[in-house]
């Protein structure tokens, strides 16, 4: 009879130790509902960046996050016995550490948008910011990693046997590593390419590139790979020690306006002046031209042809596609409106005996 009332009176603890936990945990919960109610109220009437930040990202961590907290402050008044108030202790501590690690994840987040906030990329002259999201992009990855690897790490050595397993690692550090070098020698490569990238920056986000002759702009940089978006919007993904061992071309690594460049093929009759005024007019007329480089140039001279080149500036390289396509669209019009004598032709002499023998078919 004592047993099965002793045991009654474990359960009976249990039960109300349990409960007790529920309604803390209830209050934690309730708590955090009214706090980001409060901020949304806020972020609503006043429209601050920085907090409509800390509701987008931490609202889901911080909903386990305080209910942990308040079970926590009532685990001590719960009449658990030892042995239960022990597990439920250990219990806590790792789920704190690891929701600890999740609101610094989080927190990365709201710091990337603070900055976002103050440099904006959609700008025509964004070399600075480009340089900058890159350098942010890469060292807010590689924060995040140290934050779960830093996570991890505490929660497996606040077991005992953990820290004895890895007493006797240490002395076996030295052969792991050069297994593990070997094994990752690719990860590690790229792991430093992405670090050379993100300071010495042969790329930026939003650079416009030219790679195995593919026309894309660069949409993201992780730390294994580059995500190129295409005129056409497929993705091709190289990763990042290409940029370090191959050519490439970069049209925006020191700035943002292109030079755009259209190439005719006329005949030697061709007034060049009125064909370079008609460029003028042309560009005067679209706000696609930056006015900052214009000019029409005869770059060659072939046996029946010569060669114009027309050159121009936009501030984007979208905008120089387009001014491209409208100046050879409208010359071309020009051309054969006003001297269509002087499109391409070929030229057939006729001498001598090929004279009279034409004369005589004819009669």
């Amino acid at each position: 009879m004592e047993d099965s009332g002793l045991l009654f009176s474990r359960v009976d603890n249990l039960v109300i130790g349990l409960a007790i936990l529920a309604i803390a945990a209830l209050t934690g919960l309730f708590v955090k509902y009214i706090l980001f109610r409060l901020l949304d109220l806020y972020n609503k009437r006043e429209s601050p960046h920085l907090t409509l930040s800390i509701t987008r990202h931490l609202s889901s961590a911080f909903t386990v996050f305080l209910p942990l907290l308040f079970a926590s402050f009532a685990l001590p008044t719960t009449p658990f016995d030892e042995r239960q108030l022990y597990t439920f202790r250990r219990v806590f501590e790792l789920v704190n550490i690891a929701v600890f690690g999740w609101i610094l994840v989080k927190v990365t987040y709201v710091a990337q948008d603070m900055v976002q906030l103050k440099y904006h990329i959609e700008k025509p002259d964004n070399i600075r910011e480009r340089r900058l999201f890159t350098q942010l992009q890469f060292i807010k990855r590689l924060t995040i990693i140290m934050i779960i690897f830093i996570t991890i790490s505490l929660i497996l050595l606040s077991f005992e046997s953990v820290k004895r397993l890895g007493t006797g690692m240490l002395t076996s550090a030295g052969i792991a590593g050069i297994i593990v070098g070997f094994a990752a020698q690719r990860s590690l490569a790229n792991l430093l390419a992405g670090l050379q990238i993100a300071f010495s920056q042969p790329i930026r986000i939003d650079d416009v590139l030219v790679v195995e002759n593919e026309f894309g702009r660069v949409e993201e940089i992780t730390l294994t790979h580059v995500v190129l978006r295409l005129w056409d919007q497929r993705r091709m993904i190289l990763p990042l020690n290409y940029f370090i061992e191959k050519p490439f071309q970069n049209w925006t690594h020191t700035g943002s306006d292109i030079l755009a460049t259209v190439y005719l093929y006329t005949d030697y009759t061709i007034p060049v002046d009125e064909l370079r005024q008609e460029l003028d007019r042309i560009l005067a007329t679209t706000n696609l031209w930056n006015r900052k480089v214009a000019g029409l140039q005869v770059t060659d001279a072939k046996e029946n042809t010569v060669q114009l080149r027309a050159l121009v500036s936009a501030d984007g390289s979208g905008e120089a596609w387009d001014l491209r396509c409208l100046v050879r669209e409208k010359l071309i019009t020009y051309i054969q409106q006003k001297y269509p004598q002087s499109l391409p032709r070929l030229r057939t002499e006729l001498v001598g005996e090929a004279i009279q023998l034409l004369g005589r078919q004819q009669v």
